[in-house]
């Protein structure tokens, strides 16, 4: 079993009780989080707290677990599940305590492309690190995409391409955009398989390596921690 360093000095039951959430959430267990969660709520733990210090904190170790190859996608998936069923638990409390989120982020695949495991998997890595994230599906034209840009106001929005064919829609949205006057208020983050830093700076847009590093992107474009 997976287990965080412990910390110096005395360890209260709160402390306790948030390190086994992230343990759970590290090793995919979605039973355990969920329970655990509960736990915590029944403890008197703050909602904001299990989230932040629990299953976000667990979500966070299994970014640096990916990024450094120690965990693989499917882990990973299974992880981020974990993490959501405890998010189930305490979603309805975070709102009592308007806790927020750090930015939202709207994630797509373009026009042309049916790939979604890696735009999912960076969904997934960003919901873990504390962002809103709404992904609206592949294969969607760049008139859809910027009309869900105008109805929801993201922070931040990630495309993501896999086939080089596909690649030129990117330019397309970040086009249309700018025609809209939407650049000042929506940052543009891209990846996939044919993308580049080079790519990314020609078109507008800011590169994201992979699903790791695209928190780190996304936090940078927003200037949060």
């Amino acid at each position: 079993m997976m287990v965080l360093p412990k910390k110096k000095g005395e360890i209260n039951m709160s402390e306790d009780i948030l390190r086994i959430i992230a343990e759970a959430v590290i090793e995919g267990n979605v039973k355990q989080a969920a329970a655990y969660a509960k736990n915590a709520v029944e403890s008197g733990v703050p909602a904001g707290k299990i989230l932040n210090e629990g299953l976000i904190a667990g979500m966070n170790e299994v970014g640096d677990l990916f990024k450094d190859g120690d965990m693989f996608v499917p882990e990973v998936l299974v992880s981020a599940k974990a993490m959501q069923s405890g998010i189930d638990v305490i979603s309805h409390l975070l709102a009592e305590e308007g806790v927020e989120r750090k930015g939202r982020i709207l994630t797509v695949t373009v026009e042309g492309d049916l790939h979604d495991i890696g735009v999912k998997l960076v969904g997934m890595m960003l919901e873990g690190a504390g962002f809103e994230v709404v992904n609206i599906g592949v294969d969607v034209p760049a008139a859809k995409i910027v009309e869900k840009v105008k109805e929801l106001n993201p922070d931040v929005l990630g495309m993501s391409a896999m086939l080089t064919t596909t690649m030129a829609k990117m330019k397309e949205v970040i086009d249309v955009l700018e025609e809209e006057g939407l650049l000042s208020s929506t940052a543009v983050m891209i990846g996939g398989a044919p993308t580049s830093p080079m790519y990314a700076e020609k078109i507008g847009a800011i590169y994201s390596e992979d699903a790791a590093s695209a928190v780190a992107v996304a936090k940078k474009l927003l200037n949060v921690v």
